[in-house]
Order: structure tokens, then sequence, then C-alpha cells
């Protein structure tokens, strides 16, 4: 750090110099920062202004203060890092790694844009178009969620976000599960807070590292109750039981429950928002009706809804009504359902192909659930690579985990039987070489 230049006379120019210090890599995770009296004395100001400069930094989720120990950068998480690296598919490789749903699978927006010619709203209207929000209420009754108020979001991670920044602040730990969706540690190191990860078996996060986790009270818990991302797993009912045992304890704890492919899922749900002081349970289209779909329903305790509406009034006001409409003639659809049920059917034979021609080489992993499998390997980039080399794409588990295991994330959504048992050989291969599968 001491060979950093940290320039500037203000509180905003010191900031600035830091942040693009730790964006351009110069500033690692965890290092120490100079003391505020150090740096003031070093660029001639005064300790409050570097006082100010660390403290809106803190804010934003760059740096953290530590008492006596001083002040270091994040660690885990460079702000804007993680999301810029998605993995770049090479023209000509299989894609089993960006995560996409089959294309074919989706439903046809042909006769539903039709319909939208003679839909127009005005600034006049309700946020929510009703008749989907009544629709939407009636599918989380079937899941066992009581939906009598909902917020129309853009996007599971626009709620997501909204619903943190309304009950935790910068420096507030998040119970996640450890690997997780590259888009939640995104969000968590965005808004400041820590995630607090555990880790995940078939039956969802494991029991004892949530009750460990919990005893540092965090402000919030986030959780995928079925087609967990990048492992697949169900929160059993046995599960959901020990969890909720756990949760009693800690009745002001936020509990969001992130659902991204209720119909495809291929698995009952079994939530833990039941009887929670503070709940949010978000539903996002995307999976199963188009990515570019950015819609998401969110039932939630009152308060919790009352704030995320006032956030939302505050800033877009409403998620387009055009939009709406859109996702509800094609959710609402009988023909649609009945290709929804299909694509579940589909997505299971195809995740349950992988896994058994895994199983047949002498691999054995736990996917239970949506289209993405989790292999524990020794050496990510080693793996990548090698099956780059044999012409297929996957991803690298570095961006889903923070203390698990080093593993790699395979998106089955469009892997055929035949291609399963190749892509399952050509891994198995690549793992021998290695000493062998690596234990999860």
């Amino acid at each position: 750090m001491k060979q950093i230049r940290i320039a500037g006379r203000s509180a905003v120019d010191i900031s600035r110099a830091v942040e693009q210090a730790i964006h351009a890599g110069q500033l690692a995770a965890d290092q120490v920062v100079p003391t505020v009296r150090e740096l003031a004395a070093s660029l001639k100001v005064s300790p409050a202004t570097v006082a100010a400069a660390y403290r809106a930094l803190q804010a934003r989720g760059l740096l953290v203060g530590q008492g006596r120990r001083g002040t270091r950068v994040r660690g885990h998480v460079q702000p804007h890092a993680r999301a810029v690296a998605r993995p770049v598919v090479r023209e000509g490789l299989f894609d089993l790694a960006t995560g996409n749903p089959d294309p074919e699978l989706l439903p046809s927006l042909d006769a539903a844009l039709r319909a939208l010619a003679g839909v127009q709203t005005f600034y006049d209207a309700a946020p929510e178009v009703r008749a989907l929000t009544t629709f939407a209420r009636a599918e989380f009754a079937a899941d066992g969620i009581n939906a009598e108020s909902l917020v129309v979001t853009s996007g599971a991670l626009d709620a997501i976000e909204r619903i943190l920044r309304e009950h935790a602040r910068p420096g507030d730990h998040v119970l996640i599960e450890d690997p997780v969706a590259p888009a939640i540690l995104d969000i968590l190191t965005t808004l400041g807070m820590v995630p607090a990860p555990v880790p995940v078996d078939a039956e969802g996060p494991r029991v004892e590292p949530v009750d460990a986790a919990l005893r540092r009270r965090p402000r919030a818990m986030i959780v995928t109750p079925r087609a967990q991302n990048p492992t697949g797993a169900v929160i059993s009912r046995a599960r959901a039981i020990d969890l909720r045992r756990l949760l009693r304890a800690q009745p002001e704890l936020l509990v969001i429950e992130n659902d991204p492919c209720a119909p495809i899922t291929g698995a009952a749900l079994t939530t833990l928002t039941e009887d929670r002081l503070h709940w949010a349970a978000v539903r996002s289209t995307s999976k199963y009706l188009g990515p570019d779909l950015r819609v998401a329903l969110v039932a939630g305790d009152a308060l919790t809804l009352a704030r995320v509406r006032g956030r939302q009034a505050a800033g877009p006001r409403w998620v387009s009504r055009l939009l709406q409409h859109l996702v509800l003639s094609l959710w609402s659809d009988p023909a649609n359902g009945r290709r929804l049920a299909r694509a579940a059917d589909v997505y299971a034979y195809r995740r349950g192909a992988f896994v058994q021609a895994l199983a047949a080489n002498g691999v054995t992993v736990s996917a239970v659930s949506g289209f993405n499998v989790w292999v524990p390997v020794r050496h990510e980039a080693t793996i990548v690579q090698q099956l780059s080399d044999r012409g297929w794409a996957v991803a690298p588990g570095e961006r889903f985990r923070l203390q698990a295991a080093p593993g790699i994330r395979v998106t089955t959504s469009v892997l055929e039987p035949a291609d399963a048992i190749r892509c399952a050989s050509d891994l198995a291969e690549a793992l021998q070489r290695q000493g062998g599968p690596a234990l999860a």
C-alpha cells in the first residue's frame, strides 16, 4: 500500500484514488490500508478528511474497519470484478457454461405479442397488473406460500437487492449458500454486506454450519429452496424442519427465498418462510419464459413489501406494464402450462442422464432439480481447459464459491443423453489425470 500513490485534498478525491487502486488490482483483497493519521500526514490534510473518505469507502463495501486491527480492503470479492468475469464460450464449443435454458423449451412470444397490440397504460395506472398478481397468488398458494400481497420487480436480483437495502446496512452479515450464484455475491459486495457462507448438500444448507453462522447474528439469510445454482440441491422436508427450528431462535432475521425455476424444477417446494416476522419469497419468470423477460413476483410480510414499494416508487416507479401483460399471457396460457410441464420432464431427464453417465465412470455427484450440476475437482482451470480441448465449455467454480472446495458447474439444459455420455467420459478422463475424482 505504501507504494501506491494516493493523491487528493478532499474526501471525495481521496476515496476516488483508493477506489481506482482497488479496481486496478494495486490494492489486494484483505490488504491493510494506512491509518487515518498516516495518510493524513502523507497528504497534508486533516485526519477528519481521510476519515470521511474511509467512511464513504466502507459504506460502498470497498473497505472494512476492524477497530485496533486497522482498516483493510474487503476480502473475497472486488466490486464489479466478478460481474464482468463471466464465462466466454469460444466459438465451436458445446456450451455447458452460460446457464441458459433450452430455447426450444421456451414458450413462443408470437401470439402473446400480437395480443398486446391494443394494450396501453398511463402514469395514473396501478404499478402492478392485477390479473398478473392474481394469477401469481394462486401459484404461490399451490406451493404453500401465503401471498396476500405481491410486488412486481425487474427480476429476482432486483427484488433481492431492494429487500436487502431495506433491512440491512453495510457491514451486516448475510447468510448465503456456498457455492452460490455469483450474482448474489455481486449484490452483497455492492451493498457492502458481508457474506456468511454455509455449505450445501443435496438436501440444502447443512444444519450445523447454519447453526454456527447464526451465532454471528446475521441480518438476513438468502436460500434457494429448489434448483439451487450451481448444485441442483432441493431443501428436503426433514432439512426444512431442522432449519426452521434454528431460525425460530432469531425471529428478527430476514429470510429471502429465491425460487428461480418454479414450474420447471422437477421438485416440490418446502419453504422456510412459515411464521417469520420478516420474509420474502421471490419467484422469477426468466428461466422458463425467457431470460429477457425481467419480471419477478415477490410475496412477503407487509412491512417488507411496503418498503420495497416505497423504494421502487422513488426510482423506476413500476415495471413496464406491457412486460407484465406479456408475462401474464405466457404464464397463464394452458398450452404453455403443458409446455412448462414437459420442459420440467426434459430437464430432469437430461440432468439425470448426465449424473448417471458420471456414475458409470466412477464420478458421484448429487443434483436433483433444475439444470445445473456441480462436480468437485482438484484443479478447476486444468479441468476446464482439458474439457475445452475436447469441445466442451463448462463454468469454473471460482465465481460460485467462497469457502467451498473447487468444482465446475455443468449446465445440462441442452445436453442430450448421447452427448451426456461423451461429456461424462471426457470429464472422468480429465479427473483421472488429476488423480481421480475429488471428494464432494
